[in-house]
């Protein structure tokens, strides 16, 4: 079974904060998934060939032909925020 102490850990790498419920049910899941995947484990898969793909068919594809694009104010029309010609969003990276 998966400890708490690896799922809080799990959850700290993942930048997750959990409540103690959350890491109770998490532990138990976790714990049921690994043993599903050594259960999975047993099967005898020598002589079973790869399966990637369902449909082997190509999709269609249409020519790329570049057309008109949008000017810089028609792109920034619905912006919420803009500023000099450019999309202004909150600072999704932290400076540390």
């Amino acid at each position: 079974m998966i400890d708490k102490e690896t799922v809080i850990k799990v959850a700290q790498l993942s930048k997750l904060q959990l409540t103690e419920e959350e890491i109770e049910l998490f532990s138990v899941q976790l714990s049921d998934i690994l043993k599903f995947i050594e259960k999975l484990e047993e099967l005898d898969t020598e002589n079973i060939l790869p399966f990637y793909e369902l449909n082997q068919q190509e999709a269609p594809m249409r020519d790329d032909i570049p057309g008109e694009g949008l000017s810089n104010q028609e792109a920034l029309s619905n912006a919420p925020q803009a500023e000099n010609g450019f999309f202004v969003v909150p600072r999704v990276v932290s400076a540390e």
